[in-house]
């Protein structure tokens, strides 16, 4: 089953330009986009205000850091072939090979840990933090590097990674943004107050 749904997504992407190259093309985007907008939830807290965004996207990061360190441990006891290598014949590379293990996704691990972290703060964000974070697991998928099986098992090194910085880390993510934001709020204060003299309401 694995391998058939493997097959079947990554030969119907391949055998298609007006699939491939959207897809290609996503892949190259998301990614970095993903980071970003992870960063971007900082920015989103009014300095010296409500620390939602801020707690969100400190949790982020530091889910997404758990969960590619738990894959390394993984990968350490399973060192499954990837499936250019295990399939070569068979299988349309569509990006750069990874000598990577393939189980379990380090992309799926690291984008759920973050759509999941951010879901425990915000329902809406974090709906749109999982649907992308779908789409980074399904393109590893059509792009040869990763079996559906990867990319499941992302999804729940994601989720459990995220579980323990939101329940257990809780307090120490909380210290962190308190340190942090010493830091940045100042600096972002007149960039906000700017902003806000902009603004039409305040005219």
């Amino acid at each position: 089953m694995d391998w058939y749904l493997f097959h079947a997504v990554n030969t119907g992407v391949a055998t298609h330009d007006w699939l491939e190259d959207p897809v290609t093309a996503l892949s190259r985007l998301v990614v970095p986009l993903f980071a970003l907008a992870t960063i971007a939830l900082w920015f989103l807290a009014r300095p010296y205000g409500e620390t939602k965004w801020k707690l969100a996207s400190v949790s982020a990061l530091t889910a997404s850091a758990i969960a590619l360190i738990a894959n390394q441990a993984i990968a350490h006891v399973w060192s499954r072939p990837r499936p250019f290598v295990a399939h070569e014949p068979l299988t349309h590379l569509l990006a750069a090979p990874s000598p990577d293990p393939s189980f379990a996704s380090d992309h799926a691990a690291a984008a759920f840990a973050i759509a999941f972290a951010v879901l425990a703060f915000s329902r809406r964000a974090g709906l749109g933090f999982l649907v992308a974070a779908a789409l980074i697991g399904v393109s590893r998928i059509a792009l040869g590097l990763h079996y559906p099986s990867d990319v499941l098992a992302g999804v729940l090194v994601g989720w459990a990674a995220a579980a323990v910085v939101v329940h257990i880390g809780k307090p120490w993510v909380a210290r962190g943004v308190a340190l942090l934001g010493r830091v940045s709020d100042p600096l972002l204060k007149p960039v906000w107050d700017r902003l806000e003299g902009l603004s039409p309401a305040r005219r």
